[in-house]
């Protein structure tokens, strides 16, 4: 999951400087060394956010699991 949104992110915020330094009438070079920077920054963001949404749902899931299981009632086996 940390993959997928820091490859979506980094393009996102590529794409995005791009078509700003367009946009702008910028020089080649400052158009691609923002893109650049923008994707390794916004790369690192998403990372971070797919890791955590991550173990969110692995927590959410372990709980849900973990929960019912504790919740069970014991078989009434008595002493004979």
């Amino acid at each position: 999951m940390a993959r997928i949104y820091a490859g979506i992110l980094g393009f996102l915020a590529f794409l995005t400087s791009l078509v700003h330094g367009c946009v702008h009438a910028q020089r080649a070079e400052t158009i691609l060394l923002s893109a650049w920077a923008s994707l390794v920054a916004f790369a690192v963001i998403g990372s971070a956010a797919g890791w955590t949404a991550r173990r969110v749902v692995e927590d959410a899931v372990r709980e849900r699991i973990v929960s019912p299981a504790a919740e069970t009632p014991k078989s009434n086996v008595t002493a004979a």
